[in-house]
């Protein structure tokens, strides 16, 4: 039978024992001192530990062996020790007196790595939390936004499969903004809004991660061609609850999700959903500023800078562009017999009408009062702003229902064409207003086109 030399365990621990006087003086060290803090046991011994402590950490050292000294047992203090090589050794400590040889005994475990570790993602989590801030002041709109976004989650955790789910809470109804899907490449929005896992994320206001050992808990609201084996989605919460949620889906093993994982998304998404916030504000107040609030057509503002673009365009293709000047005739009657509200309503009807008179590129915009303009980038078609106008016409010839008050409203029309009208933006405008009031003031529900200005060649 073979016999078992004599170990001794402290030597063979990984953690350092060490034997300290109160005045904190060296009186033993195990092997292990050397691998933690670079010096042989030979070499300390003798010598004050609080010489080797990093000088910020000195103080509160101090404090803390002679609360060990007194008597009281010290578990997992943590400081720093400068190395024989001049680096940073980061120790967690336990501690305790012991009475009957009047001294320190201390176990020292390094954990140097674990805190460069995490250092280097506080560090990453600082730069991803920058990224995500720059990109809500740099992107142009929300779309662009949830792009970035999805880019520097990336650079965190697997998003091949990544969305952004939205809540809107006056419609009580749920939209997906953006969605990008390897299994779904073109994904049904009326499906997506539909999914109950991120209604019950938004809802609830707490993360959830399904994996294949708990995802009989929560089965798919529909049926998938390929179902992911993780799903991962985390609210984006802000002082008025949740706006909405992130989600992330995995459909292989190498891209699983974790606790860790989900710990590290939720504490993403706080800085997101404020970014979303952000930017949603952002457009509300653009729209407020470049749009008319009653029947959210562009302003004169934003019709003005569409006009400037498009004579600009005008000249560069040499091309014609249209102005349609429009004004309801008696418009003063109806809101001294029916009142404002009954007013705003017939104006916000008259947009719709108008809108439904010109194509997607056209520009309509609400000037003011029952003023409205139409501009029209005629090509190469002089009868065009005509033919637009002749359908004004025939629209306006249907009354206007008001809540059950069938009401008829007629347009006075003027009309200018660049070139033949004018070169540039005011000019053209005022053109169009003066062959409008000429209209009015010979009867109104009727065109007149401007007349001739100094013409500018094609």
């Amino acid at each position: 039978m073979h016999s078992i030399p004599s170990l001794n365990v402290v030597d063979l621990m990984l953690d350092a024992v060490c034997l300290v006087n109160a005045d904190s003086t060296i009186v033993f060290v195990s092997p292990a001192f050397e691998r933690i803090f670079g010096y042989r046991p030979e070499e300390v011994v003798g010598k004050r530990m609080l010489d080797m402590v990093h000088p910020d950490d000195l103080a509160i050292t101090q404090r803390q062996a002679r609360s060990v000294t007194e008597g009281n047992l010290q578990l997992q203090f943590e400081n720093r020790y400068l190395r024989k090589d001049g680096t940073i050794a980061h120790i967690r400590w336990t501690a305790r007196w012991l009475p009957e040889q009047q001294v320190r005994l201390a176990v020292a475990h390094d954990i140097t790595e674990r805190r460069l570790t995490e250092r280097r993602l506080t560090e990453s989590m600082q730069a991803v939390i920058y990224a995500i801030s720059e990109a809500a002041h740099t992107t142009q709109n929300l779309q662009a936004l949830f792009q970035h976004i999805h880019q520097i989650i990336g650079r965190l955790l697997p998003a091949t499969n990544f969305a952004v789910a939205l809540y809107d809470p006056q419609a009580d109804s749920l939209s997906f903004p953006y969605h990008v899907n390897e299994s779904l490449p073109a994904p049904s929005p009326m499906a997506l809004a539909q999914d109950a896992l991120c209604a019950e994320v938004i809802s609830n206001g707490c993360t959830l991660l399904l994996t294949p050992e708990n995802r009989t808990a929560h089965p798919p609201p529909a049926p998938q061609q390929r179902p992911p084996l993780y799903w991962l989605g985390v609210p984006l919460q802000t002082q008025k609850g949740a706006i909405g949620a992130l989600v992330l889906q995995s459909y292989t093993e190498q891209g699983r999700y974790t606790d860790k994982d989900k710990d590290l998304l939720q504490f993403v998404s706080t800085q997101v959903a404020a970014a979303i916030e952000r930017k949603q504000m952002h457009e509300r107040l653009e729209h407020m500023a470049q749009y008319d609030q009653l029947t959210h057509l562009p302003n004169r503002q934003l019709f003005l800078d569409r006009l400037k673009t498009a004579l600009a365009r005008a000249r560069r293709d040499q091309r014609l562009l249209s102005l349609l000047f429009i004004d309801l005739d008696r418009f003063k009657d109806v809101n001294d017999t029916l009142g404002h509200a009954m007013g705003d309503l017939l104006l916000q009807r008259v947009a719709q009408r108008l809108l439904e008179c010109v194509r997607g590129s056209d520009t309509v915009a609400r000037l003011g009062g029952d003023e409205f303009v139409v501009l029209l980038e005629s090509g190469l078609a002089r009868d065009h702003a005509a033919t637009v106008a002749d359908k004004i016409l025939s629209a306006f010839a249907q009354p206007f229902d008001l809540e059950g008050i069938r009401l008829n409203i007629q347009p006075s029309i003027g009309v200018a064409i660049y070139p033949e009208h004018g070169g540039e933006e005011h000019h053209l405008l005022g053109h169009a207003d003066e062959a409008m009031y000429l209209s009015k003031k010979s009867g109104g529900n009727q065109v007149r086109v401007a007349q001739q200005a100094e013409a500018q060649p094609l």
